[in-house]
């Protein structure tokens, strides 16, 4: 069993609070995922974890085994760096040996495990070249294969496949989903992705100068982030966050450009957050209401980013297809009221 907890964990690099009071529990079997931008706490926990940062405060769990003073070679979890650490004197196949080598397992389960480690990573083909004669996603992948040909109780992944050009980072995490799946292991991972964060997460922290502000699976969070910074961070393109009046027991959003027929609420909400997936843009008519000005147009291909004027602010809709919508063109804005997010002045959530 290796379900990873922190109670209360708090670690401080001088006045640099890195990791602010966090409690959370990583559940057995789990691909669990930290995301956030740099700076936010993610690796220092990754370090916590393995043991080569001890928290100032509160106390770490492994399969419910208090280890906050046990050395990381008693942990028996696996990392993959950021930097990678590969020996740059051994070949490919010999780093992703070492580990096993250590341990003295007969080296015919090692080359099993090898050879199936790096059909699995699509590097049989390097395996006799040192580091450096690798490219930088060559040396991501052998980095990823010396963690995988382990057996550790939880494998900790930092950021291991941003060096992938678009094609292969895809590929590759779609690949580590499956393996996890297969290997039946706590998997924690580290990026900034937001894309890669949600595609493989079974669960995922948002992580902010150390503090943990919402945790639930992926959809969850998408779909009710609890503050206006984590709906920010998640979605392609980004959130609209826009102001609001309240009038006669109705939400006005963007001085009455867009309309959410149905939206009830009061003073109370300071902002609302529309995804630019839920806006309809349609040609503008008197009946309307107050038009909206198109200010560019984004044809990619099977959807279009529009981005409009609307009562002073610049709202982007994401649209299917490629429809005839050109740029300084006059059109109405709605969304439906179960679809727009409420946030209070401070920035947090409200009831929906």
């Amino acid at each position: 069993m290796a379900e990873i907890a922190f109670r209360n964990v708090t670690k401080r690099y001088g006045r640099t609070v890195a990791v602010d009071d966090a409690s959370f529990t990583v559940e057995d079997n789990e691909f669990f995922c930290f995301f956030g931008p740099p700076l936010s706490g993610k690796s220092t926990i990754l370090r916590l974890i393995l043991g080569l940062e001890t928290p100032d405060e509160g106390e770490i769990l492994i399969g419910g085994r208090p280890v906050t003073h046990v050395s990381p070679a008693e942990r028996n979890v696996a990392m993959v760096f950021q930097n990678l650490a590969l020996f740059p004197h051994m070949s490919a196949a010999d780093n992703i040996r070492f580990p096993l080598v250590e341990r003295r397992m007969p080296q015919v389960q090692i080359a099993r495990r090898l050879a199936d480690v790096a059909a699995k990573l699509h590097i049989a083909h390097i395996l006799h070249k040192p580091p450096a004669q690798l490219s930088g996603g060559e040396r991501q992948r052998v980095a990823i294969a010396r963690a995988l040909v382990r057996d550790p109780a939880a494998y900790l992944m930092d950021d291991p496949i941003s060096a992938l050009d678009a094609r292969l980072r895809e590929e590759t995490r779609v690949e580590l989903k499956r393996i996890q799946r297969e290997l039946g292991k706590t998997l924690v991972y580290v990026t900034h992705d937001q894309e890669e964060a949600m595609s493989v997460a079974d669960r995922m922290a948002i992580l902010h100068h150390g503090v943990i502000r919402q945790l639930g699976t992926p959809v969850e969070i998408y779909d009710r982030p609890a503050s206006t910074y984590v709906a920010r961070l998640l979605g392609s393109p980004m959130i609209n966050i826009l102001p609001t009046q309240a009038r006669a027991g109705a939400i006005l959003i963007a001085d009455g450009a867009i309309a959410a027929p149905g939206l009830e609420g009061d003073a109370a909400t300071a902002e609302v957050g529309l995804r630019p997936e839920d806006i309809r843009v349609a040609p503008w008519t008197e009946a309307a209401g107050p038009p909206s000005r198109v200010y560019e147009v984004e044809p990619l291909g099977g959807y279009t980013v529009v981005t409009v004027d609307a009562g002073g602010a610049r709202v982007r809709a994401l649209l299917r297809g490629q429809p005839d919508i050109r740029p300084e063109a006059l059109v109405s804005l709605t969304c439906e009221a179960g679809r727009v997010h409420r946030f209070g002045r401070d920035g947090a959530a409200m009831p929906r």
